[in-house]
């Protein structure tokens, strides 16, 4: 066959698995919805089927097609026109692009899965930390014995490197809360801060996690700062952390592998 062929074969092919991972995001984002709703209060992810959470009626299966439902209802319930929240399409968009973002990283469907267990724990928990303030044992323990579990599908580190990396993001969040409450006499970070970061140790091994962390505290901290500054927060005012090593966690699985400074911690 011509080599011409064959290059436009492989184009083709490159483009296939973007196109369809992004759909499958779509799709697990929807789903992603229910566990936002539902683990928060207790209730099952799989059982009775979607409703409206203002008068309880069923969702139809048209009516739940990811984003595209939300902009042909114009944002209402097609039953109470009660509002439905815009997290709806947001956690199904981000989620699409995310695991568009992993299938340009990534072509091995095996590795890709894997990215996109985590990418999927990270939106779930970012968001419900945002809306409550609150990271379920359930995601965070689950996200645990995943990343260890799937760890012959990670790039990022061995089983050891993942097993320290547990302990050593835990023990940093840790680390953290103790010198907030020496600092401010109050709590800052919680014991689901310490369980998201063992979850990205799981995931990133050690390294990737200390750096995933760090991208973390920074980020957490500018924002507080500007919120302060411009007097949308207050000094008692607390901030989702689980949203910042959601961020982090992210950053750093899509790039920790090609990044000149992990140079640096592999000779450590």
């Amino acid at each position: 066959m011509p080599s011409h062929l064959l290059t436009s074969s492989s184009a083709r092919e490159l483009w296939l698995l973007p196109i369809f991972a992004g759909s499958m995001g779509l799709v697990v984002g929807s789903f992603l919805n229910v566990v936002v709703y539902r683990v928060p209060r207790g209730l099952s992810v799989v059982w009775p089927a979607s409703r409206c959470g203002w008068c309880a009626g069923r969702i139809r299966a048209l009516d739940n097609i990811p984003i595209l439902s939300f902009l042909w209802l114009s944002g209402r319930c097609r039953r109470c026109d009660g509002p439905i929240s815009a997290r709806y399409p947001l956690v199904e968009s981000l989620t699409g692009l995310l695991f568009v973002a992993l299938a340009l990283r990534w072509h091995d469907p095996a590795i890709l899965a894997a990215g996109a267990v985590f990418v999927a724990l990270l939106v779930s928990l970012a968001a419900i930390d945002l809306e409550h303030f609150l990271l379920p044992d359930p995601l965070t323990f689950g996200g645990m014995a995943a990343g260890l579990a799937l760890q012959p599908w990670i790039p990022h580190a061995s089983l050891i490197d993942s097993l320290i990396g547990m302990l050593c993001a835990a023990g940093s969040l840790f680390l953290l809360a103790e010198i907030w409450l020496w600092l401010r006499g109050e709590e800052g970070l919680g014991l689901g801060d310490a369980k998201m970061a063992a979850a990205l140790g799981a995931f990133l091994g050690w390294q990737g996690a200390l750096v995933a962390v760090s991208i973390a505290a920074v980020s957490g901290a500018v924002t507080g700062a500007l919120l302060l500054a411009t007097r949308r927060m207050g000094g008692k005012s607390r901030l989702p952390f689980g949203l910042f090593l959601a961020i982090g966690g992210v950053v750093t699985y899509l790039l920790w592998p090609e990044w000149p400074i992990r140079a640096a911690f592999e000779g450590l």
